[in-house]
């Protein structure tokens, strides 16, 4: 009878405040609490960008880049001259040959790559130098981050060296038996991009002049 009566009044209402906050314990254990994964645990591995993923935005940005160009397969962007144009080429002063003019062996990415090819390397040519003349300290990590910035993703970047203050790089721009690429340096106002040569099938390879063999 004791006990009986400790439990009852303003003492007890601690015990009972105890009880309730057990039973509420219990009910989330059984509800699998609260510290668990919620909806939104997959969210954030379900927005990270796959590496197939990549490849298809660079196959997009390709495709916008090279919206204005002539369609895969065209011929080369450069005829051989005629005979009237290397006249043409002489220096003030100069007589012209008097004897037949044997055509010379072309040379150039120019006569290798088809027209495609060629617009496409001045669509590129223009983007890149105007991004990395922007870029105060050319290094290969900020060259790196820039051309990422345009759509340029890493397995088709080669060959990042930094050489003083300027960088050197190569993007490899195949695409459909294309034979594109660019050799740029990263030097401020000084940036340069030019057209190469890689070849049209396996892994990518730029020679002293550009032109590899297919």
């Amino acid at each position: 009878m004791t006990h009986a009566s400790t439990l009852s009044g303003p003492f007890a209402r601690p015990g009972r405040a105890f009880v309730v906050a057990a039973l509420a314990s219990l009910a989330l254990v059984g509800c699998g609490g609260q510290d668990g994964p919620g909806p939104g645990a997959e969210a954030g591995k379900a927005g990270t960008p796959s590496s197939s993923a990549g490849r298809a935005a660079f196959a997009a940005m390709l495709d916008e880049v090279t919206r204005p160009c002539p369609p895969p397969g065209t011929a080369p962007a450069a005829p051989k001259p005629t005979g009237a144009q290397r006249q043409q080429s002489l220096a003030p002063g100069e007589a012209p040959p008097t004897g037949p003019i044997e055509p010379g062996a072309p040379s150039g990415p120019e006569t290798v790559l088809n027209a495609r090819d060629w617009c496409a390397s001045v669509q590129h040519e223009q983007r890149i130098v105007e991004a990395l003349q922007a870029v105060a300290n050319p290094t290969p990590a900020n060259v790196r981050k820039t051309l990422n910035g345009l759509g340029y993703i890493d397995e088709r970047i080669h060959g990042l060296e930094q050489d003083g203050r300027t960088t050197r790089f190569r993007l490899d721009l195949r695409e459909g038996g294309g034979r594109l690429c660019e050799v740029g340096t990263a030097a401020g106002e000084a940036t340069e991009v030019t057209a190469c040569v890689a070849p049209a099938t396996g892994a990518f390879t730029v020679g002293e002049t550009g032109d590899q063999p297919s």
